[in-house]
This record gives C-alpha cells, sequence and structure tokens, in this order.
C-alpha cells in the first residue's frame, strides 16, 4: 500500500483516490521511496483532500516544472478538487490528454481587481491625483471602457493634466487585451467539473500579473463567501515572477489564511530566494530538487524546521527527478523518486542534435 505524504491522521496507506471507493479521502501519486541503493521502494502520494500550501525548488533542468506537473496530473484525476495551473511558460497545454482545459490568453473582469490592485498594476500612488482619479474609476465602474468613460467625464475640478495621466495608464492597460466583461470568474473555476490551465506565455509579466491576481484573490474570496462545490488548488510554475509582482498580494493571502476557507497554493521556482520568507515558512509541503546557489540554498536553510536535522545542503538529491520532500504534517523528511509524466512534459530543453 502506498504511504500518504501531508497527512497527520495515522492511517497513511489509503489507496488512490482514482482506485478508491466512495468516501475514501482523496490522495495523488507521486513516486517512490528512494533506497540508498537507488532503487525504488514503496509507492508514495500526497494528501490532496485537504487544503495544502506547497513549494516545489530546484535549478534549471532538475525536474521542477515537471513535478509540478505531476501534482497537476494527480488533481485532474482526483475529486471534489479545482485545480488551476498559471503557466508563464505553456508547458502545461498537454493536460488536455485528462480532459483539463487550457485557455489560451485568458482574460478577467475589470471588476475582479479592486481599486488598490488598479493603482499598483498602473504604478500610480492612491494618493496623486492621477491615482486617486482611477481609484474612484475602479469604485464606480465595473468594465475598462467604463473606467476610461469615468476619467474622461471626471469633475471639471479635475486638471486636465491629471485626467489625461489616468486615461494613458487605462489605455495601457486596455492594450494587453486582458481585460472583458466575460472574463473567467472563480465560479467558472470552481463550478466546472474539469481543471484549467492559464497559458499565460504571450503575455508580458504585467498583464499575466493582473490576470493571476484576479483569479486568486476571486478564489479566496469564493472560499470565504461560500462554501464551493470543489477545492480550489491554485498551482503556479516561475512563481518568483508574480510573488514581486502586482500578484503578490493575493498570493501571500492565499498562503497565509487560504487554508481555513479551503485554498491551496503550489509555488514552483528555481530562485527560492527570490520569494518572500512566507512563501518559504508557510510551505507545509516541501519538495527541494538540486540547488547550488547560495542564496537559494540558504533561503530555505533559514526556514529549516528543527525535525530536518544537520544539513540540509547536504541532504538534497543530485540527479534529475529525486527530490527531498519536507511533509510538516507528519514532521517528518522523505527522499522521494518522482514518477514518470502520463502527459508529455512541455518543458524539457531543446537538443541541437535532435534538430
Amino acid at each position: 500500500m502506498p504511504h500518504v505524504l501531508g497527512r497527520r491522521e495515522s492511517n497513511t496507506s489509503d489507496p488512490p483516490s482514482e482506485n478508491a471507493p466512495a468516501g475514501r479521502l482523496a490522495t495523488g501519486h507521486l513516486g517512490a521511496y528512494r533506497a540508498r541503493d537507488g532503487s525504488p521502494g514503496a509507492a508514495v502520494h500526497v494528501d490532496l483532500d485537504g487544503p495544502h500550501a506547497g513549494l516545489v525548488v530546484g535549478k534549471r533542468g532538475y525536474g521542477k516544472s515537471y513535478t509540478l506537473g505531476v501534482l497537476a496530473e494527480a488533481l485532474a484525476r482526483a475529486e471534489g478538487v479545482a485545480p488551476v495551473v498559471a503557466d508563464p511558460m505553456g508547458i502545461f497545454s498537454s493536460l488536455a490528454d485528462l480532459g483539463t482545459r487550457v485557455v489560451a490568453d485568458p482574460r478577467v473582469d475589470a471588476d475582479a481587481l479592486d481599486p488598490r490592485a488598479w493603482c499598483d498594476l498602473l504604478g500610480l500612488d492612491p494618493g496623486g491625483a492621477a491615482g486617486a482619479l482611477v481609484w474612484q474609476a475602479a469604485s464606480a465602474r465595473s468594465t475598462l471602457a467604463g473606467m476610461r468613460e469615468f476619467v474622461a467625464d471626471a469633475d471639471t475640478k479635475a486638471v486636465r493634466a491629471t485626467r489625461r495621466a489616468a486615461d494613458n495608464h487605462l489605455a495601457l492597460a486596455e492594450s494587453w487585451g486582458v481585460f472583458a466583461p466575460d472574463g473567467l470568474t472563480a465560479s467558472q473555476l470552481l463550478d466546472s467539473s474539469v481543471g484549467t490551465v492559464l497559458d499565460l506565455a504571450g503575455l508580458d509579466a504585467g498583464p499575466a500579473n493582473a490576470v493571476l491576481r484576479a483569479i486568486a484573490a476571486g478564489l479566496y474570496d469564493r472560499c470565504v463567501r461560500t462554501r464551493p462545490p470543489r477545492l480550489p488548488w491554485l498551482l503556479v510554475d516561475e512563481a518568483h515572477g508574480f510573488f514581486s509582482g502586482v500578484a503578490a498580494p493575493a498570493l501571500r493571502t492565499a498562503l497565509t489564511r487560504g487554508r481555513q476557507p479551503g485554498l491551496s497554493l503550489v509555488a514552483a521556482t528555481q530562485r527560492p530566494s527570490a520569494l518572500p520568507a512566507v512563501a518559504v515558512s508557510q510551505a507545509d509541503l516541501l519538495l527541494a530538487h538540486r540547488l547550488t546557489a547560495r542564496a537559494d540554498l540558504d533561503a530555505l536553510a533559514a526556514a529549516r524546521p528543527t525535525y530536518l536535522g544537520g544539513s540540509f545542503e547536504e541532504r538534497l538529491p543530485d540527479e534529475p527527478g529525486e527530490v527531498l520532500l519536507v511533509d510538516d504534517a507528519t514532521e517528518s523528511v522523505h527522499a522521494v523518486r518522482v514518477r514518470e509524466r502520463e502527459t508529455p512534459h512541455g518543458g524539457a530543453s531543446p537538443s541541437a542534435t535532435d534538430r
């Protein structure tokens, strides 16, 4: 029977959800234990039944995005969950083979961002004249076109230069093409019987962050307000690009307050040192591939739990596909070999020889 990590219950041998009778707790197949001689040991599953904060780290080429894809596959097969994958590199489209829908160039409603988020997105000081005007427009109107109309019709006391500055910023946001009255909503993502990949590869950092902030905030708010039919799992690849952007406040909220309403967040990055400390400290599931950069090693070591013991650096694996899994639920550490993907992995590096 497989071992289930991430679950506090004493019974850690529940069968995987895809083969389990109704009523069993959901799990996902991650891989197998690594024996000292390199041979595979017992099967390892991760808990998908309860909310988690996860962090997948590793230097380029050692399986970080691959492991995130394995988790996404497991979630696609599990019942009672709604996986949403933020895909800035366009490498998770093969999840469509498991029924996951892939949304290219996703769009969101303008009012999915609150007034503060609009100021952050446009780089405006809410206390400044243009920022205050955009804040008022975002509070008064639900569409981007409506916000621009509000600015144009603003009280004549507003200086013309202020209206022009506010409109120029809103025009820039409109040019990104990510805001639409019929954009994706949290309800659509949670009520759907299939998972969703948000293909952000065609977007620059600003619009990609805007979409993710709207989606992350919407999922959290929906879970707080109502009991969703499925528990959301938000998987974010290249997370350092979002924790340093306008999406950061929504991701921080998901990390620090998502557990109680049922929102899970799994962030993957090759640069853990670029994440805020809370992203490491709040992770109850840490999956660490090989790392060599001193700043990244120090970032993880700083939040190392006492039960890890010894040198964190010395315990990291050396080979692609191997992972050190730190399970805070059971306060244990596991050496795991990640299983092969069921769907093609789009993140492999191209080869000149193959060409």
